[in-house]
């Protein structure tokens, strides 16, 4: 019975290992993650809009319009539509209103009437647009067609006040948004869904990530209907009858093994953050890391005339001490390692500072100990 157990068993290993031989999937040394979270439709995309508008009912904290000429002109321009002109040459002095440039994203297969939220943004020298309201004005694409429509209140996530010579601010109080606060007046036209092939494009470019996806996409359908054509867009067959609506929302459901990431060591020489990827690996090395403080005083040294001298003054002077102190730069046997945890175990050994962790990675990189791309950003 136990030999029995035993056959049934490695059958089964053979079997698993024969299909994942027969696909080319491999065990997934990466990971696992859905189609809609590594590649996007072709096609299937936000479109940028961006509009001029005017934002009135502020206390106080508007534009200057005798420095921003262009928020008068702008009020002036407005007030004649509703039959308001102004004498030639003046220029109303307002504290209410300010300039502001209007930004929204279109969203793919967003028809007329749905509503879309905005971002409004001080273009003068406004100090505040809390409690402003976003005249209408229109929101154009690349193309100049008008998109949609804005308007609405702001909603500012900034506060501020001030008194004589102080002030006092909590976040940004010139940017705001207006919930819902455009409606779209024109739909863009999208094909995606009428040509013969699908083109699905991976987030970012790698030739294994791209040969997987069409192998897991095959392996669902049964058929050769995904193939790479680059290391970046797989090239997927749209079925002719039925609805391409439900295949694409299958196709997104599809867990894709992946292939370990590439090697890399992240360093942001601003902040001094490291990150460290799990298929960075360590060779030998040895490194010696040793600590230099240098350390400066002053102290107030009082210098005083001569009794009964004519002429002398007391001088305030300093005198500066200063000292340099070098540690200990022991040496450091880094032993060979593949493993995310002895790689950190060994660098935390060093004792060294984020900073100098930095130029410790960069001193192994160049000796060739370290197996990783080191990008700095």
């Amino acid at each position: 019975m136990r030999t029995i157990r035993l056959l049934a068993a490695c059958a089964l290993v053979l079997g698993a290992t024969a299909t994942q031989a027969q696909y080319g999937v491999n065990a997934p040394a990466g990971g696992s993650e859905r189609v809609r979270d590594l590649a996007t439709v072709a096609g299937v995309r936000t479109n940028q809009l961006l509009g001029y508008g005017v934002v009135v009912g502020l206390d106080g904290s508007g534009d200057a319009t005798n420095q921003v000429q262009f928020t008068g002109q702008s009020v002036q321009s407005l007030l004649q539509q509703f039959g308001v002109t102004l004498p030639p040459g003046v220029t109303p002095q307002m504290k209410n209103v300010a300039a502001v440039m209007v930004t929204a994203a279109l969203p793919a297969y967003a028809q007329p009437g749905q509503q879309i939220d905005v971002t409004v943004s001080s273009l003068g020298n406004a100090r505040s647009l809390r409690g402003g309201t976003l005249l209408l004005m229109p929101l154009r694409g690349a193309d100049g067609q008008i998109y949609a429509m804005a308007q609405g209140n702001l909603v500012i996530g900034g506060m501020g006040a001030s008194a004589g010579n102080s002030k006092v601010s909590i976040n940004h109080m010139l940017a705001g948004r207006v919930p819902g606060g455009a409606t779209v007046e024109r739909a863009v036209p999208n094909s995606a869904l009428d040509a013969a092939h699908l083109h699905l494009e991976l987030n970012q470019t790698d030739f294994s990530t791209a040969r997987r996806l069409a192998q897991a996409i095959n392996l669902r359908l049964g058929n050769e209907a995904a193939r790479p054509l680059d290391g970046r867009v797989v090239q997927v067959e749209l079925p002719a009858r039925g609805s391409r609506v439900d295949f694409i929302a299958e196709l997104e459901g599809i867990e894709v093994d992946l292939e370990a990431p590439p090697a890399k060591v992240i360093v942001n020489a601003r902040t001094g953050s490291v990150v460290i990827n799990q298929s960075v690996r360590l060779g030998p090395c040895a490194v010696a890391h040793g600590s230099l403080s240098v350390t400066v005083s002053s102290t107030p040294v009082v210098s005083q005339p001569a009794p009964l001298s004519t002429g002398g003054q007391t001088v305030v002077a300093e005198k500066a001490d200063i000292r340099v102190q070098q540690g200990s730069g022991n040496l450091l046997a880094i032993p060979q390692s593949a493993d995310l945890s002895q790689i950190v175990k060994s660098l935390n050994a060093l004792g060294a500072s984020a900073q100098d962790l930095i130029g410790i990675l960069q001193a192994i990189k160049a000796a060739g100990a370290l197996k990783a791309e080191l990008e700095i950003i």
